[in-house]
Parts: structure tokens; sequence; C-alpha cells
């Protein structure tokens, strides 16, 4: 099995057991499930912030340990002082060493989250809903364009939005409906190398009025700037600015930059 079958699979097993320990019933209990959500969508297409999805995570199977030191708070503080439009919180902890604390720290920022983890099943959904989610990831690569529908659908349905994450062509027929963000991972998930002109190539075929979103790879405001004349609104950044000494301050210093171009 490659990389993504392999966690995947694990995450099978990972769901079953958590609605084993919680179910449903008290997940829609919880404070959070109520609570009123941000639209990501308003916040990536809001022209005072930078259109940025600053990601929070300590490891990834790639690269091994990032950041194993800066808490959870301040580096969403530097974050959000910096511009951001939306964090984005790694919850799988098998793979990325996240957790769903960590999520529900983070929720003191007044901007969206995105909840980053591989789901699979709408249980997940109303997890998210319940930790303080605005956003869920689906990843096409994980799912039939079937599933992508039901559970964008179901996601709606509690007021989540939803970004869809495309890795190759052929899945551009996993856009529906419900699936109004669309991001394009320069990240192959399955070998883990990267391809910075995967997402310029696959630009022009999303199509629509959809919200587009470069993610992965993305170390530079020239980065940025060069994804902005292919239509990209949103750009998901969470190893560079995690893999510096100052998570927090390296963003603020990059989004300066980024206002003065």
């Amino acid at each position: 099995m490659n990389i993504l079958e392999q966690i995947v699979a694990a995450k099978v097993k990972e769901v079953a057991e958590r609605k084993q320990l919680r179910p449903e019933s008290v997940l829609e209990h919880q404070p959070a499930f109520t609570r009123s959500v941000y639209s990501l969508k308003q916040f990536i297409l809001d022209p005072n912030k930078t259109g940025i999805i600053a990601e929070y995570k300590r490891r990834s199977p790639s690269k091994g340990v990032i950041n194993d030191r800066s808490s959870v708070l301040e580096v969403t503080n530097g974050y959000v002082a910096g511009g951001a439009s939306a964090l984005s919180v790694l919850t799988d902890t098998d793979y990325f060493g996240g957790a769903t604390a960590d999520l529900e720290t983070a929720r003191v920022q007044p901007i969206p989250i995105l909840r980053k983890d591989f789901i699979i099943d709408e249980y997940q959904i109303v997890e998210a809903r319940s930790m303080g989610a605005d956003v869920i990831l689906l990843i096409a690569s994980c799912l039939s364009p079937m599933r992508v529908r039901e559970l964008a659908k179901f996601a709606n349905g509690l007021g989540l939005e939803v970004l869809l994450e495309l890795h190759e062509e052929e899945e551009l027929e996993h856009i529906n409906e419900y699936t109004e963000i669309v991001g394009v991972n320069n990240r192959n998930l399955k070998t883990f190398t990267v391809d910075m002109d995967k997402s310029i190539r696959m630009a022009e075929q999303i199509g629509g009025s959809r919200i587009r979103i470069a993610e992965s790879g993305i170390g530079s405001v020239e980065d940025i700037l060069n994804f902005k004349q292919y239509g990209f609104e949103g750009f998901l950044i969470g190893e560079y600015f995690m893999k510096q000494d100052d998570p927090a301050a390296a963003f603020i210093a990059f989004t300066h930059k980024l206002k003065s171009r």
C-alpha cells in the first residue's frame, strides 16, 4: 500500500473506535456544535486580508517532525495578527501529530478554521462541527465522486463549508454543487513529491465561480503572485511557516512583504 492507502485504512479503524467512545448524540450537545460559523468563502474574498489559509502542523509522513515546540495559541495568534484569511489545523494524530484539542484551542481566533484530516465518514463531519471547525477538507483521492457529493451535502446541512482537494485532472469530476471552494494540491499524496505547476495546469479546468485554492509547496511571495495570475484567490501554506524558529513572526514578516507588492 502507498502512504495514502495506509492512512485511509488506519482512519477507517480510528473512526469506528471514536464512534464507540463518543457517539454523535454526545457530540451534538457540545457547546461549539450550535455556534455561528465563519465563512471561508467570504474571508478569502475579503480584500483586507491576505487570502492565506495558514496551517498549524507538527509533523508529516514525508518530513517527519516539522515543529514540536511552538504552541497552537502562539502560532495562531501570529497568523491572525498577520492577516490570515483562515486557519488550517491538523487533527490526525497517527501521521501528523495533530489532535482535536489543537482545533479546540485555536477556536478562540475570530476567523474560519479548516479541520485538516482525512474525512471518510459523516461522523467526522459531526465531530468537526462539535470541535468548532467552520470548514472540512474532502480529498478526492480518498473518495468517489458520489461519496464526495454525499459528504459535502451533509456538511453543508450542518452549516459547514467544504474545501475539495484535487491532485489530478481526472479528479475534476469530483466537483459538484456542494463544493464551492476547490483546492489543487501540488503535493502527490501517494509519493509526497511536489509539482508547483500542477495548480496552474488545472486552474482553468475548475471553471465556474468557484474559489480556487493553491495548496502545498508555497514558500515565497512570488509563488502567491504567480498563482494569482491564474485565478487563484486562496493559498494554503503550512510547512513553510511551521519550520521556522518562530512561525508567528515568520508569517507576519511574509504578509508584510506580500502587502507591499
